[in-house]
């Protein structure tokens, strides 16, 4: 598998509102995050940033015990909700340069919930930032995303420079700051929220941090499928994967009417190998959103002298969920997903 996930240890919103008192709250529980801008009663300007940390852990196991050769990482966030969004925007990523509690709160909470990380402290009420709103390093070690009123609003920015560093040490591993473009802070001609799910959610759309390398080995002497009058299906498909395996799928492609020929074995049980501009994806079974979709570079099939085949991490799904398996291929000119009702469920380990 080329396409591999980890998920947030913590993450949480911060904003720049004080309640009467002055007294800035946490959201360290929310099912989601948020960025944006917006006046408050007074119309002053306010802001909110979101904190996010995947552990160096797991960072440093994929690069060393899962990734091979060139590499690239990107932090991925679903939209929830979003309002007053301005026709162009940008949302930046920087890593954090300071440790923080995630605490306990909620957004709304009443009075507000001060056991963690705010606007103005790191902790619960205490070890203050350096900076209101949060400790970041603003150089080139950072990632960004443009949206226009087109864009699907999906966060999705290559944070490639951010991880190699916390993987190297260069930098410490604080996680990482979202805002929205400082034009958009502490705004007051709208009130811009996005609202992102976050890692406290009950949905399908966790924040990960997704990493993308070619694996894929295309050396085979089987012939290659060459009609779409065939038979292709997954042979090792099972039912349910426990989230700790790894399994390698592999497929049986073979034409429904073989070319004749003078062999001692029988010519419709001879395998064939796929193209090789031939993809892999998974789809959630239940609500139909391609959880890995058809990547041209990372999802390409492999194939060997036994068949095609490709490699899947279960622990890069989420567990107690039905997933179904689909192949992408051309052939004989015509481009077509091959679905055959491969479905199984990743079960949740121990």
């Amino acid at each position: 598998m080329a396409v591999y996930r980890i998920f947030p240890e913590k993450d949480t919103t911060i904003w720049s509102e004080p309640n009467t008192s002055g007294i800035y709250g946490n959201a360290g529980l929310d099912p989601v995050i948020e960025i944006g801008g917006y006046p408050d009663v007074n119309l002053v300007g306010r802001a909110q940033r979101s904190l996010i940390q995947f552990k160096t852990s797991e960072i440093t196991s994929t690069l060393d015990n899962k990734v091979t050769g060139t590499w690239t990482s990107s932090l991925h966030l679903s939209l929830a909700s979003a309002t007053e969004i301005p026709t162009s925007y940008t949302i930046y990523a920087y890593p954090v340069s300071q440790s923080w509690t995630n605490g306990t709160g909620r957004r709304d909470d009443s009075p507000l919930n001060k056991t963690g990380v705010s606007w103005k402290h790191r902790g619960a009420q205490e070890n203050a930032w350096d900076s209101l709103g949060a400790d970041f390093i603003t150089s080139s070690v950072s990632g960004s995303q443009t949206f226009t009123l087109d864009s699907d609003h999906d966060v999705d920015i290559d944070v490639t420079t951010v991880v190699t560093s916390h993987y190297s040490s260069s930098i410490p591993n604080y996680g990482m700051l979202l805002k929205i473009e400082d034009s958009y802070e502490n705004y007051v001609s709208a009130s811009i929220n996005l609202k992102y799910f976050g890692s406290n959610t009950h949905t399908i759309f966790p924040p990960y941090l997704e990493f993308k390398w070619d694996d894929s080995v295309y050396s085979s002497s089987l012939s290659e499928l060459s009609t779409d009058i065939a038979t292709v299906t997954i042979k090792n498909h099972k039912e349910k994967y426990s989230d700790s395996d790894s399994a390698r799928f592999r497929l049986s492609a073979r034409p429904k009417y073989p070319t004749r020929s003078f062999t001692t074995s029988s010519i419709y049980l001879t395998e064939y190998k796929l193209p090789s501009a031939s993809y892999w994806g998974i789809k959630d079974e239940y609500s139909g959103e391609m959880i890995i979709d058809f990547d041209t570079t990372y999802t390409k099939l492999s194939a060997d002298d036994t068949s095609s085949y490709f490699d899947v991490y279960m622990d890069s799904l989420q567990p107690e969920r039905f997933y179904r398996l689909l192949v992408k291929t051309t052939l004989n000119d015509s481009t077509i997903v091959l679905d055959d009702n491969n479905v199984f469920k990743v079960v949740r380990h121990g």
